[in-house]
């Protein structure tokens, strides 16, 4: 027993010392001369999390934290620092998160920290790199390019909007976060798993994926009982329930062309397309599924909170949205269902949705990671090292976008799509760019559509949206609701 327990010994302090020289042997094989041309910074106090707990530390999405103002005002706006258990440059800088974004797989690859490789998966489209990226990439854009205008889809959107709304008419209070996220799940596991609320399936999907989703904010400890543990294997049986419905669609035989065209002529989903694609293995084709329930559940939600928010704030922009809607409306039978041609009417729409999108900031952040030394204006990026470009500073900086912290859709009205590439992006940038943001918009501005004539809303209290760092509401959104008929 003696030899066994410091054999256990042993091993423990070795795997210590080697995560501890793996995350700090970069600092130790950086030139006295390379250490000079670094950004400033501080490394924190805390072995290995250094100043982790500090950047996370929640605040309002509306606002960078204390965290990175404190630290933009003594160093500027690209500084060092250690977070994610890994020496960091932080950008706060236009130019350098847009020369990051653009140089995906060339100078920078995307490095999100290994405990979500364990949720989500090794070969999620979130956090593969390289040819295996780039494939499940182009599958989603053509997925979304031959979904987002078909009739069926739109109708389905539509109609879910509806029955949300429909359950609203006696009541006086509803949490909209919650309402926001049985409506965007519905809508998302529809198209993709062709499954309506009512069927067992979407009830035991949904029940497996609030646990995943709860442990993909949890802290990362691999034990049994706790949230990224019961995370990891909800990610297992969700999984499982997709391969099952894999196995019942195989049986249905449905075709679809090179082009994605469904020669069979039945209604299709996601998953009916992805069996007809050999680019992408068996596993792909699951993981591929639950990335889009993940992308079309939570942050689409978020996204329709914020816009209710802020929207309660500035009756001017209420205003204008009820008069666009209602014009729209005006051209159309009393029960016809939106169109496309409708979705690309709704202008001043988009401009609020922009503007929530700005100045809410629902990804504050994204993960990379430098390939090699790189030199940028006056100061080096070393290799290997994280690299994390703050998109929400450069959406709230004054300089940039004129008095940032106020709710301006108004804004909008004179940005030409190539002057916003830079200091604009909600979705992030370059290759990674998220493919599915254009059915979030349209999820949005048709719910839009019906809420704004026919509800009046409040928000109840001062909820505010908080980044944690995913942005929500602390209380749910609490919205005081007054229906009133057509």
């Amino acid at each position: 027993m003696g030899v066994f327990w410091m054999v256990i010994f042993v091993c423990f302090v070795g795997f210590v010392f080697g995560l501890i020289l793996n995350h700090f042997l970069p600092l130790l094989l950086l030139k006295n001369k390379k250490l000079g041309d670094l950004p400033r910074g501080s490394f924190g106090y805390l072995p290995l999390l250094g100043e982790t707990l500090a950047f996370l530390k929640p605040h309002t999405s509306t606002t960078i934290g204390s965290f990175l103002q404190e630290h933009c005002s003594r160093y500027g706006k690209v500084f060092k620092s250690h977070l994610f258990f890994s020496p960091t440059i932080v950008s706060c800088d236009q130019e350098l998160n847009y020369f990051i974004l653009q140089n995906e797989d060339k100078l920078f690859e995307c490095s999100y920290p290994k405990p979500i490789h364990g949720i989500l998966g090794k070969i999620s489209m979130l956090v593969v790199v390289g040819d295996t990226h780039k494939r499940l990439r182009n599958v989603a854009l053509n997925l979304v390019s031959t979904t987002k205008s078909k009739h069926n889809f739109l109708t389905y959107i539509e109609k879910t909007t509806l029955k949300i709304l429909d359950s609203w008419k006696d009541k006086k209070q509803v949490t909209f976060c919650q309402e926001a996220r049985k409506f965007t799940f519905n809508v998302i596991v529809k198209q993709v798993l062709g499954l309506t609320p009512e069927e067992p399936q979407t009830a035991k999907i949904l029940e497996d994926f609030l646990t995943f989703m709860r442990g993909l904010i949890s802290f990362p400890l691999y034990i049994p009982g706790t949230p990224y543990a019961n995370a990891v294997k909800a990610r297992i049986r969700i999984s499982s329930s997709v391969k099952q419905i894999i196995k019942e669609r195989r049986r249905n035989n449905i075709i679809f062309d090179n082009n994605f065209n469904n020669i069979s002529q039945k209604e299709s989903d996601f998953l009916e397309i992805l069996l007809g694609v050999d680019t992408l293995s068996e596993d792909e084709k699951v993981s591929f599924v639950l990335d889009a329930l993940l992308g079309g559940y939570e942050t689409t939600s978020i996204l329709m909170a914020i816009v209710v928010h802020f929207v309660a704030k500035s009756p001017p922009a209420l205003e204008q949205l009820k008069v666009e809607h209602a014009s729209i409306r005006s051209k159309k039978n009393k029960d016809e269902f939106l169109t496309w041609e409708d979705y690309k009417m709704m202008t001043f729409t988009q401009h609020v949705i922009n503007e929530a999108l700005r100045y809410g900031n629902i990804v504050k952040f994204v993960h990379r990671k430098a390939l090699k030394d790189i030199k940028f204006k006056d100061y080096i990026i070393p290799a290997g090292w994280k690299v994390l470009p703050i998109l929400s500073t450069v959406h709230l900086d004054p300089s940039i976008h004129s008095s940032p912290l106020e709710f301006h859709p108004w804004r909008w009205e004179t940005q030409r799509q190539d002057q916003t590439s830079k200091k604009f992006t909600p979705f992030g940038g370059g290759s990674r760019c998220c493919p599915g943001s254009e059915l979030a918009r349209v999820e949005v501005a048709f719910f839009l559509h019906h809420l704004v004539q026919n509800f009046r809303w409040s928000v109840e209290g001062d909820d505010q949206p908080i980044a944690y760092p995913y942005v929500e509401f602390q209380r749910g959104l609490v919205l005081n609701v007054d229906h009133f008929a057509l």
